[in-house]
């Protein structure tokens, strides 16, 4: 039997591949090494980190219920049952994959899958027996891993990635946490909630370093408010496991060094390809720094075989992302019609209090790409939704083109930003303009209102501010 595809590896990215595959008509298998379907997205990444923020959400509520008129006298967080609900959602949904790829006629071939061929697969079961599948085409979706630093290695408690910090069942007294990206900051906005002492030390200047700088200095404010220490520009060095937890030195921009004890260290420094040991040698796949190259339509340099997600080299590693470029090689394969994915239209979402969510060019980057640019800004503390949800730090950006109105950017970090984010996708993606969205009615009163006063702002005619 031959395959018209076989996607390597069931993330977001390769089940939807797969689920599409199976729309379009074609005979579709998925080889997945782990002994569930969904990746490092759905496993241990975005839905298990996205439950623990929600009950982080949900506890400080009861925390500060008074603020509302509501008295919870001696509020108790049960961890163990935070940590059980979420492994029941995580449970949930990888099963679901199951059902549509049933749904779908798409088949599970478990083991680990390598490249043995011009349209060969061969799959290594768990008892080590292997087996060779034929397929005309190749969807690569292997994912990504924690980058560690040298000399470490995870445990169960002291050293942490993003895998074993969701499977502690007690809180942290302390955490540190090394990188300031969206893993570093959600986990220090949620064991923050939940009563940790939180440091983020960051060696870049900033936090959350790619998006607008505006945005990076209010989370860092924000943060420091809440009471979580922030330090950028800031080295770890002689990192040693103790009997208590972990000791660290920390060289700091003003030339001191400092040492640091914690119960906790959680590595949250990027993640690396997994492209080691798919087959890639001998072929045409062309790699830089392990992530591969594609080009539009997902292809790589080895015909048949095409690459998605966090292993493709200049986008972004994020689910959605995966998901779409999983549907421009679905759709190449079959010959339908494609729309291959626009940098430009990718929205960034980080789930920390207040969120935040971007699309497009930051500030600096729209003036370094030679526009002359108007700037639309909108605090949510001049909006009456967010008042009531009692969350009214942060504001909307808007970065325009000052001769056609042309939206370039929106930057959002405020109450649901993650959510908000998609009028300014929207938006972007209809090239509309500054004018279509200020002529766009807004209910009132909604948080989102404060999209349609950026808007405004970018002419000075805000309302409300």
């Amino acid at each position: 039997m031959t395959y018209d595809v076989i996607v390597i590896g069931s993330g977001p990215g390769g089940y939807s591949a797969a689920i599409r595959a199976g729309q379009y008509g074609l005979k579709v298998a998925v080889v997945e090494k782990d002994p569930r379907l969904g990746g490092t997205c759905l496993l241990v990444g975005c839905i298990p980190t996205k439950s623990l923020l929600h009950t982080a959400d949900v506890w400080d509520r009861f925390l500060h219920s008074e603020e509302e008129g509501i008295h919870c006298e001696n509020p108790r967080l049960d961890y163990p049952l935070v940590s059980d609900r979420k492994n029941k959602i995580v449970s949930k949904h990888s099963k679901g994959i199951e059902f549509l790829f049933k749904k779908n006629k798409v088949d599970w071939i478990k083991g680990w899958a390598r490249l043995a061929g011009p349209g060969k697969v061969e799959v290594t079961a768990n008892d080590g027996t292997k087996q060779i599948y034929e397929t005309k085409n190749v969807v690569l979706a292997t994912g990504s891993a924690a980058r560690m630093l040298p000399g470490l290695q995870p445990d169960a408690k002291r050293i942490l990635t993003n895998i074993e910090i969701l499977d502690l069942r007690e809180i942290p007294k302390s955490l540190a946490i090394l990188g300031a990206g969206a893993v570093g900051v959600e986990f220090a906005s949620c064991f923050h909630r939940f009563g940790t002492k939180v440091q983020v030390f960051e060696m870049l200047p900033r936090i959350v370093p790619v998006e607008d700088e505006e945005v990076s200095k209010e989370l860092a404010r924000l943060f420091k408010k809440q009471g979580i220490r922030v330090e950028t520009g800031a080295k770890a060095e002689n990192i040693q496991v103790t009997d208590n937890g972990v000791r660290f030195e920390v060289a700091l921009p003003d030339g001191k060094r400092e040492t640091v004890e914690t119960e906790a260290l959680l590595v949250a420094v990027g993640r690396r390809p997994l492209t080691e040991d798919v087959g890639l040698q001998g072929t045409k796949v062309e790699l830089d720094r392990g992530f591969v190259k594609v080009d539009s339509m997902q292809r790589t340099g080895e015909p048949g075989v095409y690459a998605i997600g966090d292993i493709v080299a200049g986008t972004p590693q994020l689910a959605h992302v995966a998901t779409a470029e999983g549907m421009v090689a679905m759709a190449h394969i079959a010959g339908k019609p494609v729309t291959p994915v626009n940098k430009l239209r990718i929205p960034g979402c980080t789930y920390t209090e207040p969120g935040i969510g971007s699309v497009g060019m930051t500030e600096a980057q729209a003036r370094a790409a030679g526009h002359s640019v108007k700037i639309g800004k909108f605090p949510f503390a001049a909006n009456s939704k967010a008042t009531i949800l009692g969350s009214h730090d942060g504001f909307v950006k808007i970065v325009a083109d000052e001769k056609y109105g042309e939206v370039l950017g929106v930057h959002i970090i405020g109450p649901e930003a993650f959510e908000l984010i998609g009028e300014g996708v929207l938006a972007m993606e209809a090239e509309a303009t500054v004018d279509t969205v200020i002529n766009t009615i807004h209910a009132h009163p909604t948080i989102y209102e404060a999209v349609g006063e950026a808007f405004n702002a970018v002419y000075g005619q805000a309302i409300n501010a």
